[in-house]
């Protein structure tokens, strides 16, 4: 197996995603390929190693790309014309079956764009969507549109909950997997046009589909364990996603300057420590590693934007169970039986 990293996309590349890289090789079997600037990689691998990186395992191994996607470029603009960026090389690469998986935190909409016309849609699916896990009582939320798909139809909400639902059944192995449409209330007649259509449809084709479609869901009850997925537009999921994750820092933060506020208090919280170890790393939303895009036809991850060191590591060893667990294989083949079964 190997795995394709964009090394120079990201907030903190190339730093943090060489680190990272570092840091996850012992932990996976695959090849790991390091896609960018070459010389400017080497560089920052002697410089953090005293190593060239075929010492550090030879398993790492550098595609050279000269060009780099920036954040604020426009996406379709920049797949077309930077054609040796470290974001198209590493598609090309994916598309030719020269990687198993595409890892990159750069432009998310270049991702998308790139994943579209560079790799290709599934027959079936309109829209690709970005599937990302979040912590759950007791288990784990996957939220999708995450922010791919700002504007959206309810045929495409429909389209992320049979994603979403293929996808935890063979990946995290949930057989019924709970569907929610997130929404301002739990009654049918809430919510805009496009969440009350979505959810007449949802209900309409919850039984042909196999969907445990269970209704609307509010924000409130995301995470209460109940639901597995929970879909909506790109825009919503990406508001909604941005909040978990400053809700969870605001939380973390909070509980650890009341923990540390006096003596009285550091000798108080000792006994809780272990427990507050384990609520932390639940809390912590790098551990549950990137967002993987459902819908293209080959396995594509997109890695927070702001990522460090210890999420792209995290997103690399989520990347190889995706390949291993064949996600993408078996979104083809249900969709190709979905096909077929309404040609006839």
């Amino acid at each position: 197996m190997k795995i394709i990293l964009d090394a120079m996309g990201g907030d903190n590349a190339p730093d943090d995603s060489i680190k990272g890289a570092v840091n996850s090789i012992n932990k996976i079997k695959a090849e790991l390929i390091l896609v960018g600037k070459e010389e400017v990689i080497r560089k920052k691998v002697k410089e953090f190693y005293g190593k060239e990186i075929e010492e550090i395992s030879e398993r790492l191994k550098i595609r050279n790309a000269t060009e780099t996607i920036e954040m604020e470029d426009i996406p379709t603009v920049a797949i077309k014309r930077k054609k040796d960026s470290s974001m198209v090389v590493g598609f090309k690469m994916l598309k030719e079956g020269e990687g198993d998986v595409f890892i990159s935190a750069g432009n998310s909409g270049a991702l998308l764009t790139g994943a579209t016309l560079l790799v290709g849609r599934i027959k079936g699916i309109d829209r690709p969507a970005l599937a990302a896990i979040l912590p759950s009582y007791k288990s784990q939320l996957l939220l999708i549109d995450a922010g791919s798909n700002t504007n959206c139809k309810p045929v495409n909400l429909l389209q992320f909950a049979q994603m979403s639902s293929i996808y935890l059944k063979n990946t995290y192995g949930i057989e019924q997997p709970t569907i929610g449409l997130l929404n301002i209330g739990t009654e049918e007649t809430k919510g805009n046009e496009l969440v009350k259509e979505s959810y007449h449809l949802l209900k309409e084709k919850a039984e042909e589909l196999n969907l445990n479609f269970i209704g609307n869901v509010e924000g409130r009850d995301a995470f209460s364990g109940k639901v597995n997925a929970l879909v909506t537009d790109g825009f919503t999921g990406n508001v909604f996603l941005k909040t978990a994750e400053g809700v969870g820092k605001f939380v973390k933060k909070s509980l650890k300057e009341s923990l540390m506020k006096n003596l009285l208090a550091k000798i108080l919280s000792i006994p809780a420590l272990p427990a507050m170890k384990r609520f932390s790393k639940t809390m912590d939303y790098k551990s549950y590693g990137g967002a993987l895009f459902l819908g293209v036809k080959k396995p594509v991850v997109k890695a927070h934007g702001s990522s460090d060191s210890l999420l792209f590591e995290y997103t690399i060893m989520q990347a190889e169970k995706f390949v291993e667990n064949k996600t993408v294989n078996h979104m083809i083949e249900e969709f190709e039986k979905q096909r077929e079964k309404d040609n006839k």
